[in-house]
């Protein structure tokens, strides 16, 4: 038989140690004894703080990935958050400069109306409101478009007036919209009349190739007391416009030695450009025309009565004469 075959340990009778439970009876005594003795004289302190001294790397190297997790996890939400909440400052931002822009229109468009009803009490013509919706898109022609028509009454040829003077006339009216023809147009001509020196005038319209516009004041002798300043307004010799209506404001005056006439440009008193909310007056020759039938009425009423009284004024003059004749009869037989 083989040495390394050999079982070599000592039989369990002749072995010599504690046994398993005094073992454990002993270790279960230290283990009391050593936390008794920690909770009062803490005798493991110096331990503890070693063992914790020599783990705190440890700690540290295991916590940094989960604490790199969180910390990423920490800062992509921030992220979206702050993206959100930039959103959101951005939506607000838009609708509070859109109130903004809101009420500035709104305190403008009040400032027109207001402006419109004051002219509007000093107006003799009727008149009714209207507002511009857009621009011609002819850019040989200087219109604009109105929101009022045939169904509104809005008559061919009408004048418009804003806060400020006249705008120009109605030279299209369709059922449910109008075209204005500015003053400014090439083709818009107007009687005008000086209040400081009491010349009459007509004044062009002079349109300008960058969007602007002027008027001038043609055919008017070199030596015109006209002088940059003057107001123009309208004459009311046309039957159109009512008189005394601002047009225009004289810019400058040139007079030239080989010309017999003054170039006389003028700046429109109404804003023909920026207008919006306008008047639309009804012309004076269709005044003329409306205003005679009801005061007809009234002179042929008038005229009847008068008819009347002289008619029985004829037979009351002719009854005494027959009555005469039988009272001298019985004067003529008393002497008989």
């Amino acid at each position: 038989m083989p040495l390394g075959t050999l079982d070599r340990r000592v039989p369990s009778l002749f072995r010599q140690g504690p046994s398993a439970l005094s073992q454990l009876a002993f270790y279960s005594a230290l283990a009391l004894f050593l936390m008794v003795a920690d909770a009062r004289f803490k005798i493991t302190e110096p331990v503890r703080q070693v063992v914790a001294s020599v783990l705190y790397p440890v700690q540290w190297l295991m916590i940094q990935p989960v604490a790199l997790t969180n910390e990423g996890a920490n800062y992509l939400q921030s992220l979206e958050q702050a993206q959100a909440q930039a959103r959101e400052a951005d939506l607000r931002l838009v609708k509070m400069s859109q109130r903004a822009n809101l009420s500035d229109e709104l305190l403008q468009e009040n400032g027109h109306l207001r402006a419109l009803l004051a002219l509007r009490e000093h107006l003799t013509s009727p008149g009714q409101a209207a507002e511009v919706i857009f621009d011609t898109p002819d850019p040989y022609t200087r219109r604009v478009v109105i929101d009022r028509g045939q169904t509104s009454q809005i008559a061919l040829g009408s004048p418009v007036l804003d806060a400020h003077g006249v705008l120009g006339q109605v030279t299209r009216v369709y059922p449910l919209r109008s075209e204005v023809t500015l003053l400014i147009d090439r083709d818009q001509v107007i009687p005008v009349f000086n209040p400081r020196t009491g010349a009459r005038s007509v004044a062009y319209g002079d349109p300008a190739p960058g969007g602007g516009g002027s008027m001038e004041l043609r055919f008017m002798p070199s030596n015109a007391d006209v002088e940059p300043g003057d107001v123009l307004t309208t004459s009311g010799v046309d039957g159109v416009y009512p008189p005394g209506m601002p047009v225009a404001k004289v810019l400058r005056v040139e007079r030239r030695a080989d010309s017999a006439f003054a170039r006389i440009y003028c700046e429109p008193m109404a804003k023909v450009q920026q207008a919006r909310h306008v008047i639309v007056l009804t012309p004076l020759n269709l005044l003329a025309v409306e205003e005679p039938p009801p005061q007809a009425a009234p002179v042929a009423a008038a005229k009847a009565p008068a008819a009347a009284a002289k008619a029985p004024a004829r037979p009351a003059e002719k009854t005494p004469k027959p009555a005469a004749a039988p009272a001298a009869s019985p004067r003529k037989e008393s002497p008989r």
